[in-house]
């Protein structure tokens, strides 16, 4: 965790669905430094009680988010949790965000892509973006196991296969996660993300040992968002769906209290292993 953090610019935390907010928030309040959280309706879903400096904008007023940022004196800002993309009639967007959705629309961006000129346009107006590994960098997986249990042969071979396929997702800025069982691919993340693709397979696993999800960064991934994240929730759907553990890339993966991780890990029966490269595991 970080020492004291005062003098630190302002912190302004984005929040998404999930727990990382909440972990960000934590380091500020236990380091001193000054934050203010940026609430998003239909999305941010931690408790934000009085003592948690906070506004409430919604998807698409680009205009009321920068002026609470301003207002609040934000100079660093980080992007921490998920975000469902929605449709433009769901969010209805202000001028500057109806911009920056059209030039996605006309460059055929995917979701990193669209992140990226969000990033852009935040740069322009004067705030510095930062990754919520900067903040926490002891989320980051370790390399190695998780936990007593490790991956065996079988499991090994499918982590590397698995590592080929997310790689070719990346690249086509598609997801960041994929199940493989026997070597067999029961199904790639798409808009529906990670749990939603450990439910969706669950009902393709074959006979035998269960399959392994692996999650990794995409091939470009711009760090200071988007970053592959897992948690307790992931390893309670990866112990529902009947996996045999989970693989996610070394020191580029945020796992959300590695000690409750590891400790549900070994509860439920799964591995959780980080890894680097193809080879699986040094």
């Amino acid at each position: 965790m970080p020492g004291n953090a005062t003098n630190l610019p302002k912190l302004g935390i984005v929040a998404g669905g999930g727990d990382l907010p909440a972990r960000l928030i934590e380091a500020c309040q236990e380091s001193g430094r000054p934050f203010f959280v940026l609430a998003v309706n239909d999305h941010t879903d931690i408790p934000l009680t009085d003592s948690i400096p906070h506004g409430w904008t919604r998807m698409g007023n680009a205009g009321n988010s920068e002026k609470l940022m301003r207002d609040a004196g934000v100079q660093e800002i980080v992007l921490a949790g998920t975000i469902r993309r929605p449709s433009i009639k769901d969010i209805m967007p202000d001028l500057r965000v109806t911009k920056v959705l059209l030039k996605a629309a006309t460059l055929g961006l995917g979701d990193d892509g669209l992140l990226g000129l969000a990033v852009r346009e935040a740069e322009k107006a004067g705030f510095t973006i930062v990754g919520a590994h900067t903040i926490r960098p002891d989320l980051l997986a370790p390399k190695g196991p998780l936990g007593r249990r490790t991956p065996d042969k079988r499991a090994m071979a499918d982590i590397a296969r698995g590592i080929d396929v997310v790689q070719g997702l990346g690249g086509l800025d598609i997801g960041q996660a994929c199940v493989v069982q026997q070597g067999i691919v029961l199904g790639v993340e798409a808009i529906e993300g990670t749990d939603g693709l450990i439910r969706r397979t669950a009902d393709l696993k074959r006979r035998g040992r269960g399959g392994v999800l692996i999650k990794m960064k995409k091939p470009d991934q711009d760090e200071r968002f988007d970053m592959p994240t897992i948690g307790e929730r992931t390893l309670e759907e990866a112990r529902e769906a009947g996996l045999t553990g989970i693989a996610v890339e070394a020191g580029a993966t945020i796992v959300l209290d590695q000690e409750a991780v590891a400790a549900a890990a070994d509860k439920a029966g799964l591995f959780v292993v980080g890894v680097t490269g193809r080879s699986a595991m040094a």
